[in-house]
């Protein structure tokens, strides 16, 4: 019994970035997802809360305040080592937005004191800012990902030849980040290139590494610009290739992480009904002997 309850203590510590719940609340919490559980066959991963790993957490955590038993438990501590290990594959990659070392964005830009305006949130501007940044490192990963046109892809990036302009920029705010913190920054294309097109549409998501959610979302308009001719100008059939190749990744990712998130979630919805959702089942308030 005695290694039960370390092991029950050890997965309780991994949710200290989930908001502590009062038992009651947790529990009516739990009460609701028995009615709607994000991980029934008729519900789809585009209805999930954008709140949905933290609400993981809590039911994991209600589970394990209910009490489990040892093998539980284990399970319990797996899913939360996934969790911690892998939040950005599972929230951004689901999505399709590219996660690997070799083709994110940027990856934990530090959110600085002097970005927060006197309401000490980060300034609204101070987002599109993020989104820019995230931009430029997109591109200058293409340049690795395709090394004989690595010149090129580095050189739109300047008023020279070839250059990417951003035509508009649309911003959802969707809380109010605070220092400290880190941001990931992720971009995607947001619609398969085709030939003859001379601009895209790229989708952002700006992470809080704090919250473990997006802080806000970005949707960009790219144009190919000939600075020779002061003129739009179609993407070049190598731009072509290496953009279709990332899109069929993109589609790839979220293939492969949105049926990573359906299985967690049904082994979350597995242990709650092995636990206080069973039938007849009681808590466990501990011996008073101990």
């Amino acid at each position: 019994m005695r290694a039960e309850g370390l092991t029950a203590l050890s997965c309780a510590k991994s949710l200290s970035r989930a908001p502590v719940l009062p038992r009651c609340a947790a529990k009516q919490l739990g009460q609701q997802q028995r009615h709607r559980s994000t991980a029934t066959p008729d519900s789809t991963l585009a209805e999930l809360s954008p709140r949905w790993l933290s609400d993981v957490k809590q039911r994991l955590g209600h589970c394990i305040t209910w009490g489990l038993k040892p093998d539980q438990t284990q399970e319990a501590g797996k899913i939360l080592q996934e969790i911690a290990r892998d939040w950005r594959d599972l929230l951004a990659g689901r999505e399709g937005f590219l996660t690997s070392k070799q083709r994110r964005s940027t990856f934990r830009q530090q959110v600085v004191w002097g970005e927060q305006d006197s309401m000490g949130h980060v300034n609204n501007v101070v987002y599109n800012r993020y989104a820019e940044t995230g931009r430029v490192d997109w591109f200058l990963k293409l340049a690795r990902v395709d090394p004989s046109n690595a010149e090129a892809w580095r050189t739109i990036l300047t008023p020279k030849d070839l250059g990417l302009l951003l035509k508009s920029i649309r911003t959802d705010f969707k809380f109010p980040m605070k220092y400290p913190d880190h941001v990931s920054i992720y971009h995607k294309l947001g619609t398969e290139p085709v030939e003859g097109t001379d601009s895209f549409i790229m989708d952002v998501m700006i992470l809080s590494e704090v919250h473990q959610r997006p802080a806000a979302r970005c949707v960009e308009d790219c144009v190919l610009y000939d600075y020779r001719v002061a003129k739009k100008t179609p993407l070049r059939p190598f731009m072509l290739d290496v953009l279709r190749e990332t899109w069929k990744l993109q589609e790839e990712t979220k293939r492969i992480n949105s049926q990573r998130v359906v299985a967690l979630l049904d082994r979350v919805r597995k242990l709650e009904k092995g636990s206080w959702d069973r039938e007849g089942a009681v808590e466990d308030m501990g011996s008073a002997s101990s």
